[in-house]
């Protein structure tokens, strides 16, 4: 059997139609890529037929490594050109203005893309509990809010309803309790929350908890009378912690799942990443993305505007957004972020 050749180091973007049925080209030979021509002859390498299950945009395979077919699954980005760089310097970048301006704690780049100073963003309390919404659908997102909690002693209980949600420890250390179970936690721990139950923050003495906490399907913070004691028992395990012996390796980059579908997340994935000092070059997802950042410092580019980051900022990414975000500090930039929906944060795709 012959091997697959790379038809091209980075996946197609095309529309399928629901109830049609397609070939996709394993062998890379094609050419009429991704679809199959029959140039796959005496290959030994045959064509996936699949039947589309909607109507959508998706993304098949251009390199011919997935082991997800016909789908990409990100394996290009460690292939030769997987994971190309951009120069930051280059006459056309070095063109592109950087942004200051602020809208209250926000600044705006392309296609309602912003950056967020969570600490700039005025509180608001509920006892002991201070909050403050940091993403939503009044700012342009379609899958999620996100709220930013903070705790120097045990809160109420709060809820997001019916929604999902996964939160990440920013700083500190102490209990979380959902439902009435309790779970002891470290800063960059990874935390979900089922449905319709209830979460409460109980920092260590001497300690405060801060805590970004992600909704999808967007929803409100609630604030029932008592604590609920619907905990989904069939998803017992509810705090990921950082692992390296867990790290997929991205071209240049890595990251690190924590908590998706094995937890019970279903709409979500949440990840934990690091990026060396470089410019990745502009590419879109078909997610939408919000990227905290826990260290480092950098620059997040759209197609005309470009703005400092830092850690503490938060970064929302609109679906198909182009963007690049460098790292441009010695030790790098790392972040934790959410992608809706989504399970696979290596999947991206270029212009």
């Amino acid at each position: 059997m012959d091997s697959p050749v790379v038809a091209q180091p980075k996946p197609y973007l095309v529309t399928l139609e629901r109830g049609r049925a397609y070939f996709w080209c394993a062998c890379g030979r094609s050419g009429r890529q991704p679809f199959c021509d029959g140039s796959h002859k005496d290959t030994g390498i045959e064509p996936r037929r699949f039947v589309a299950a909607r109507t959508e945009e998706v993304l098949l395979c251009g390199c011919k490594h997935t082991r997800g077919g016909p789908f990409c699954d990100g394996a290009h980005t460690n292939l030769p050109g997987g994971s190309p760089l951009d120069d930051p310097d280059s006459p056309a970048n070095r063109a592109i203005p950087l942004v200051t301006e602020t809208d209250g704690p926000r600044r705006w780049l392309d296609g309602g893309c912003f950056l967020i100073r969570p600490e700039a963003a005025p509180k608001a309390c509920c006892g002991s509990l201070r909050h403050c919404r940091i993403v939503g659908t009044e700012l342009g997102a379609r899958h999620q809010t996100q709220f930013l909690l903070e705790a120097e002693g045990g809160t109420p209980p709060v809820s997001v309803g019916v929604s999902e949600a996964i939160l990440l420890v920013s700083s500190g250390r102490g209990e979380l309790v959902l439902s009435g179970r309790t779970f002891p936690v470290q800063a960059r721990d990874g935390v979900y929350l089922r449905p319709r139950e209830t979460l409460e923050l109980v920092p260590s003495p001497g300690e405060s908890l801060k805590v970004f906490l992600l909704a999808s399907p967007p929803a409100a913070l609630e604030w029932p009378a008592g604590r609920s004691d619907h905990f989904d028992g069939r998803f017992p395990q509810r705090v990921v912690a950082v692992d390296p012996a867990q790290r997929t390796g991205m071209g240049p980059r890595f990251f690190q799942i924590l908590v998706d579908k094995r937890v019970g997340s279903g709409v979500a994935t949440q990840f934990i990443g690091h990026i060396p000092r470089s410019k990745a070059a502009p590419h879109r997802h078909l997610y939408e993305e919000t990227l905290i950042v826990l260290s480092g410092r950098g620059c997040m580019w759209t197609e005309t505007r470009k703005a400092a980051v830092a850690e503490g900022d938060v970064i929302f990414l609109p679906r198909k957004q182009l963007h690049s975000l460098e790292a441009t500090c010695a030790e790098g930039l790392s972040v934790v972020g959410v992608i809706c929906p989504g399970d696979n944060p290596s999947i991206n795709y270029y212009d």
